[in-house]
């Protein structure tokens, strides 16, 4: 089974951007003309009328209420006034002889309850003569005595004669009627059948959009039957497809004519549906359901043409194949020849370019040679001076480091001389000194050995010290040893004692 999906529209813009085929093109103009700023316009007068269709509506609800309340309070008013009469009566009836007469009952409202009533009942028909127009629909004015009445009545409010006229309400907005390939379990969608030239049957699925001319809903509601959903579009648009499409053969209903066939379905379908004030927007040829013996069939050539054409396009793609290697092997023959053809004539070139450059290639070269004799010449004079330069040069050296060292020499005698006078007027000065203070030594030796001695036991009068021995041949040491009168005196007192310890203990 083969089936092509496809989906088509007619020719002709609209204001929803699609495209449509009419039988009028003036209500296109004007839907075109709604874009910009008159759609603004419109939608500005459309939002006034809202405006004013609320507060009528509840104007109008209101008079129905208070008209239907007046009614019924008159009602209740007047039973009321009865039920009071017969209980009076009742009681009347019942009552004994010679008892006291009941008060009479107030008479029954008639007059008032006629009021009421007759108030409620202009309330009713001011409410029911206002009659309001939804969105998206359009009304027309039906009247009891006369019938139709021309004119469309648009979304809104309108006043009417209540009790004689009524409003036909009808939808003005776009509606969609579709028919499938074959019928499925649970679809309501009408099946659409046809013959094609050869007799075979086709299922085709076709959608059409439309809507009712709002100018024309007076004819609509006198001619044609209701609803006009189901009673004439349906007919209209199957009948258009039957009629047409057994002029074509399968092959050109499915493929090279469809376009065709969908145009002039949407012309007939427009033409007899615009006659009854029915506007065609859009017809879509969405699928075409082909018999299944002429698919196996169309689907067996498709195999072979296809086939035949992959075949072919390999046959034509070898020999461009051939022909592009002809054309190859040509241009590379060119190419070799054009190649040689430039290599001679760059040799001979060269040739030439070689010989007359010879003529300015020898004085050149002599230039040349002159030029490096003359710099050979001018670098030998330059190491010459250079080499009597560096001599010089070391012989100042050598003459300024003599000086140097005869200098240094000469200080080194001299702070040598210094030193020694120096150092005798010292040992001179610590000779007179210690001649003069003996006890001194006493204290340079301790001084010394104070780093390896802490305590030290001395005699209080310098004897029995071990520098003794070393003073002995300084002048004044024996007077001092020879004083017996001293080491008598000096015998009875007790000696200082000290204690020493050695660092290694």
């Amino acid at each position: 089974m083969v089936n092509a999906r496809h989906g088509s529209r007619v020719s002709g813009p609209t204001h929803m951007g699609r495209q449509t085929h009419c039988s009028s093109p003036q209500p296109l103009v004007d839907q075109r003309k709604l874009i910009g700023p008159r759609s603004a316009l419109l939608r500005e007068r459309k939002r006034k009328k809202d405006v004013r269709r609320k507060p009528m509506l509840f104007f109008k609800y209101v008079f129905l209420v208070a008209g239907f309340g007046a009614l019924a309070g008159a009602v209740a008013s007047a039973i009321y006034d009865l039920y009071r009469e017969w209980e009076h009566r009742r009681r009347l009836a019942t009552l004994a002889e010679g008892a006291a007469k009941l008060p009479a009952p107030p008479p029954v409202g008639w007059k008032t309850a006629a009021r009421a009533a007759a108030a409620g009942w202009l309330a009713v028909l001011a409410g029911l003569s206002i009659a309001v127009v939804p969105s998206g629909t359009a009304g027309v004015r039906v009247s009891q005595i006369a019938g139709t009445r021309p004119g469309t009545l648009y979304p809104g409010v309108h006043f009417i004669k209540p009790l004689i006229d009524h409003v036909a309400v009808y939808d003005t907005r776009s509606k969609v009627f579709s028919t499938v390939v074959a019928q499925e379990p649970g679809q309501k969608v009408e099946v659409l059948r046809v013959q094609a030239k050869e007799g075979l049957g086709i299922g085709l699925a076709v959608t059409v959009r439309y809507r009712l001319d709002a100018r024309r809903l007076a004819h609509i509601h006198d001619n044609l039957p209701q609803p006009v959903d189901e009673e004439i579009v349906p007919p209209v648009v199957s009948s258009a497809f039957r009629e047409l499409v057994p002029n074509y053969t399968v092959r050109e209903v499915f493929a090279t004519r469809r376009e065709e066939i969908r145009q002039q379905a949407a012309s007939a379908i427009a033409k007899r549906l615009g006659a009854d004030g029915i506007v065609v927007e859009e017809v879509m040829l969405r699928d075409i359901q082909l018999p299944a013996e002429y698919a196996q069939g169309l689907e067996g050539l498709l195999l072979k043409e296809q086939e035949n054409d992959r075949l072919a396009t390999e046959t034509e793609i070898e020999a461009k194949r051939v022909r592009i290697a002809e054309l190859q092997a040509e241009a590379g023959k060119a190419r070799e020849v054009k190649r040689a053809e430039g290599d001679a004539q760059v040799h001979v070139l060269q040739a030439k370019a070689e010989s007359d450059a010879m003529q300015y290639t020898l004085p050149l070269k002599e230039k040349q040679i002159q030029q490096s004799r003359l710099e050979a010449e001018a670098r030998k004079e330059a190491t010459i001076k250079n080499a009597e330069a560096a001599a010089q040069a070391k012989v100042i050296d050598s003459k300024a480091e003599q000086q140097r060292r005869e200098l240094l020499a000469g200080a080194e005698a001299s702070r040598i001389r210094v030193t020694a006078v120096a150092d005798a007027e010292r040992m001179k000065s610590e000779a007179e000194v210690l001649k003069q203070n003996p006890l001194l030594i006493n204290k340079i030796i301790a001084e010394k050995l104070s780093d390896k001695v802490q305590i030290m036991m001395v005699p209080a009068d310098g004897k029995f010290f071990l520098t003794n021995d070393l003073l002995r041949g300084a002048p004044g040491t024996a007077a001092a040893s020879s004083d017996p009168d001293d080491d008598s005196a000096d015998a009875g007192d007790p000696p200082r004692r000290t204690t020493a310890r050695r660092q290694g203990r």
